[in-house]
């Protein structure tokens, strides 16, 4: 049969999508390939199709365990003999699977790249002829991409090891210009005929929403859009997957959780709910790949933001695979970079790969504060040539909001810095501005200098978002330390001097009204300038305890008072009991508990 003959037989389709063509006639003809397609672009057909006219058994190298099982069930359903050797087999099962490969049963075997190098699957590999190796994920290889796995260098490895050279193919959808060069040459892909296709996907709208209440947010919008279609909402750790589970589920909604910690067939059962419909919603960790191969989610929205933007455009682009409209929304938060920078200081990493590991991140955080089209921000970073300034299928090209000049405000952020002599991080510098009574700047005697309190009319979300503004302008720029300190770029001068003006949106910067009393504003502090992740933690004890005790949460402490907590962080009895709210009894009653919480929430960063 001829390609076309199989794509229609098999796959149903009369004609190829763009690219695929090229790369099945390469392969089928005895070359190797490149295929670089976004996520919907049709890559596996790549691979499925010539592994069904070519003699012999196709492997295919993947590390996404959950998506193996749905892509043999599709092939299935095809007719096409399919089969997957992974970690989740037991014993007996992976006996009988073996004996089966042997049995020629099979044209295509998917391989989790670990599985590679072990005694039992070297020797199945001796008695069968390997026509084909497809490596699905392939920038997995590249030490410089966003999804790195050691065990992927051994691929080179097995590929020599066999007793014939198979054609050998990589495909992948988040690759930039580096990482393609460092396939082909860790690989070593021979001569390979490339298809790398735009990483465009005109179907997604893109959002980057900013909110204090991240959750309320969250409500409304699933009230407010597609009610009652599919959506998956990302989160950066477990404990968060579980705790918005179980939030969203006290809402109504229909929605299940889905992260590497959970019990393997848990896991499967609530993939399954959501690809087959049982579940609405799935709430994942953006850490664990779902591999989910569902072509109708309707929405992926981003609780926290992940570690850059190769990530970001991977796990946004499971939104409308079948090409319908989509939504990409992007909720962010400054507390998620400092989660992301954490991540990274906690791995053990070379000082090249950590210095280009805290670059992506900061390119995501542009993203985040950029005024300009959002989809041409991703285009740029896969080194596409941007054609128009807008897409009209973005938030910011659909904002139509007034754009202001802020240069007196950048001014004064940026001299801040300079007078504090770029000592200190962004909470502390925003502190400075407003005019704070924090124990730390009495301590280092910040209140004597000239720009204290310049800012005070402004809110705390106001003063961080035009300083964020300016880190993504270049103005400033954010070390990459254990505790990140603010530093004046050479084109911060440019500002200073009034040689270029800076503007933002208009609805992003409202001034509050001028405070006078000194009461008013040391209440401003308390209920804006505080740690929101903080604040969850502690009222999530409350709550406990409240439970616990059979009375209402606000008998123990106010929200205010929590509030406090979590701007002042308090450690000990004496400073605790400083906070209003918390008298001797309360401290007697709670107070270690919550010392204890505030102890492990500051611990952690």
């Amino acid at each position: 049969m001829d390609v076309y003959n199989v794509l229609k037989t098999y796959f149903g389709y009369e004609k190829f999508r763009m690219g695929q063509e090229k790369l099945v006639d390469s392969i089928v003809n005895g070359n190797d390939a490149l295929g670089i397609m976004p996520t919907g672009g049709g890559k596996s057909l790549c691979y499925q199709l010539p592994a069904i006219i070519l003699e012999g058994i196709t492997i295919v190298i993947s590390p996404l365990i959950a998506l193996m099982k749905d892509q043999v069930d599709s092939l299935k359903e095809m007719g096409v003999p399919g089969a997957y050797i992974n970690s989740t087999m037991e014993q007996n099962e992976l006996i009988t699977r073996i004996n089966e490969i042997r049995e020629n049963r099979y044209k295509i075997l998917y391989v989790a790249p670990e599985r590679l190098n072990t005694s039992y699957f070297k020797d199945l590999i001796k008695d069968i002829k390997v026509s084909f190796v497809a490596i699905d994920e392939a920038h997995c290889i590249s030490q410089w991409g966003h999804d790195f796995r050691p065990s992927y260098l051994e691929i080179p490895k097995f590929i020599d090891s066999l007793n014939t050279r198979p054609v050998v193919g990589a495909f992948t959808a988040t690759a930039t210009k580096e990482i393609v060069h460092e396939i082909k040459h860790l690989i070593n892909l021979n001569n390979p005929v490339e298809s790398i296709i735009g990483f465009d996907r005109p179907n997604l709208f893109y959002e980057v929403i900013k909110t204090s209440n991240k959750f309320s947010y969250l409500v409304e919008y699933l009230n407010s859009n597609f009610q009652e279609d599919a959506g998956i909402i990302y989160c950066a750790t477990r404990k968060t997957v579980e705790s918005l589970v179980k939030k969203l589920g006290d809402q109504g909604f229909s929605v299940i959780g889905y992260h590497g910690g959970m019990d393997s067939d848990e896991r499967q059962q609530n993939q399954d709910d959501f690809i087959f419909n049982r579940a609405r919603i799935i709430v994942a960790t953006n850490a664990f790949g779902m591999g989910i191969d569902k072509p109708d989610v309707r929405f992926v929205l981003h609780y926290n933001m992940p570690k850059n933007m190769e990530a970001y455009y991977q796990e946004a682009g499971r939104a409308g695979r079948d090409g319908e409209k989509s939504n990409c929304i992007l909720l962010y938060s400054p507390s998620d970079v400092v989660k992301q920078k954490l991540i990274i200081q906690n791995e053990n990493l070379t000082h090249e790969r950590e210095e280009l590991i805290y670059k992506n991140l900061q390119y995501l955080v542009d993203y985040c504060h950029t005024n300009d089209c959002l989809r041409n921000s991703i285009l740029t970073y896969f080194g596409e040539v941007i054609e128009n300034s807008k897409c009209n299928n973005c938030g910011n090209c659909l904002d139509q909001s007034e754009m202001v000049d802020i240069t007196e405000e950048s001014q004064k952020i940026l001299s801040c810095i300079y007078r504090t002599n770029q000592r200190f991080g962004l909470t502390t510098v925003i502190q400075v501005l407003r005019g704070s009574k924090n124990k730390k700047l009495i301590q280092f005697e910040l209140y004597k200098v000239s720009t204290y309190g310049i800012m005070a009319d402004y809110s705390e979300i106001a003063v961080r978002e035009i300083t964020m503004t300016l880190v993504s302008k270049g103005y400033i720029h954010i070390t990459a330390d254990k505790f990140p300190i603010l530093k004046l770029t050479s084109k911060a001068k440019e500002v200073l001097r009034n040689e270029v003006k800076v503007y933002h949106k208009k609805h992003l910067i409202e001034r509050k009204g001028q405070i006078s009393k000194r009461e008013e504003s040391k209440k401003k502090d308390v209920n804006e300038n505080y740690d929101a992740n903080l604040f969850t933690e502690l009222k999530e004890l409350r709550y406990s305890i409240a439970k616990e005790r059979n009375i209402p949460p606000f008998m123990i402490f106010h929200d205010s008072t929590l509030k406090g907590m979590a701007a002042h962080l308090p450690k000990d009895k004496e400073e605790l009991l400083t906070i209003s709210g918390v008298g001797l009894k309360k401290y007697e009653s709670y107070g270690e508990a919550f010392i204890s919480v505030i102890e492990d929430y500051c611990g952690k960063k």
